[in-house]
């Protein structure tokens, strides 16, 4: 009887390895020879409705690094086109930033973006980054002049998401995707202008849903930064009143009223006088003139910035957000965008300025 059994179990052992070993998912190939970790996917309009995606492949053996270019219908078929063409199997699973054109961004990218995220090998974390100009020359040439250039790129971006310096704000795959799919509240992401030179900061992207249809450049990508986000700016530059502000973080209170027919803003914003190159001294009368001064063409410069916001039926600042109550009647997406646009908007800041130089009476 026992050996029937030991029979048995051996028998029933012998078919499960069988079955694991015929039906289990194959290993990858990660031998450091064959493969090519891809850092950076740069996605461009293309030919007769395609896009153009472009990498460079950061070889692991020295040898010169190359930049590669394909017309495809899909962002995976990229991926294994590329494939066909090089020698090393490209991996996905370093992949950190992708760049999108700023013509494709204003089409809509749910479609990149979608399939960025049902990929496994696709991390949440990698940036998200609008980009105008000559990408593709300014890589070349940095190619040519300097080992690693997309990785320094990298840094930069992960610098500025670190320290929470509001100069630029950058997004990550994980965050785009909650601003897209959250009600009431829609995506931004940073724009950098190339050329064969330079890679410089321009502003903001502003989406409605996941189509581009406005850049905040300067005074406005500077309210945006201090109003829209959690970041502090290192040095709020005006120069219209002859001013810098330096350390500069804010506190932003959003209130509607019952009906939503009027938003009240109370920015709370604290920071130290860099430089001024006005012709008053700086005295307390002058001091306190000069933070009035401040405190109105913000107020200003923030509300024609709510208002361009309202005429392009877009909410970055996810102000329909605080519609929502345990329970009261929650309003439609629809619904939410025709309150928003014909909303009066009342703006209040107060200044607080660190310690400052006293002038001799």
């Amino acid at each position: 009887m026992r050996k029937g059994v030991r029979t048995s179990i051996l028998a029933f052992t012998l078919i499960c390895l069988l079955l694991t070993t015929s039906c289990g998912v194959r290993p990858e190939n990660n031998l450091i020879e064959e493969i090519a970790p891809v850092i950076f996917w740069y996605v461009k309009k293309g030919e007769n409705k395609n896009l153009k995606i472009s990498t460079a492949v950061p070889p692991i053996l020295k040898e010169k690094k190359q930049l590669f270019s394909l017309q495809v219908n899909l962002l995976k078929q990229g991926a294994k086109d590329f494939n066909l063409i090089y020698y090393r199997e490209m991996k996905v699973g370093q992949l950190r930033m992708i760049f999108i054109d700023e013509q494709v961004a204003k089409k809509g990218i749910a479609k990149i973006v979608d399939s960025l995220l049902i990929d496994p090998d696709t991390s949440q974390r990698l940036f998200i980054v609008i980009v105008t100009g000559d990408f593709e020359g300014y890589l070349k040439k940095q190619m040519k002049d300097k080992e690693n250039a997309e990785y320094y790129l990298y840094r930069m971006l992960k610098h500025y998401e670190d320290q929470n310096q509001g100069e630029l704000t950058p997004i990550n795959l994980h965050e785009y995707k909650k601003m897209l799919y959250t009600p009431y509240t829609d995506p931004y992401i940073p724009v950098f202008k190339a050329d064969q030179q330079n890679f410089s900061y321009e502003g903001t992207a502003i989406f409605k849903k996941d189509t581009l249809v406005k850049t905040l450049t300067k005074m406005d990508d500077q309210v945006f930064q201090l109003v829209g986000t959690d970041n502090y700016l290192k040095y709020l530059a005006i120069p219209k009143l002859s001013v810098v502000l330096g350390r500069v973080h804010t506190a932003v209170d959003f209130n509607l009223n019952s009906s939503y027919s009027k938003l009240f803003i109370k920015v709370k914003m604290m920071g130290r006088l860099e430089d001024y190159q006005g012709e008053n001294g700086m005295n307390d009368k002058n001091i306190e003139k000069m933070k009035s001064t401040i405190e109105a063409f913000m107020e200003e410069r923030t509300k024609k910035l709510m208002k361009k916001m309202q005429h392009m039926h877009t909410d970055p600042f996810q102000i329909g957000t605080h519609t929502i109550t345990p329970f009261g009647k929650t309003l439609t997406d629809k619904e939410w965008y025709k309150k928003w646009e014909n909303m009066d908007i009342d703006v209040k800041y107060e200044l607080q300025l660190g310690p400052l130089p006293r002038e001799s009476k």
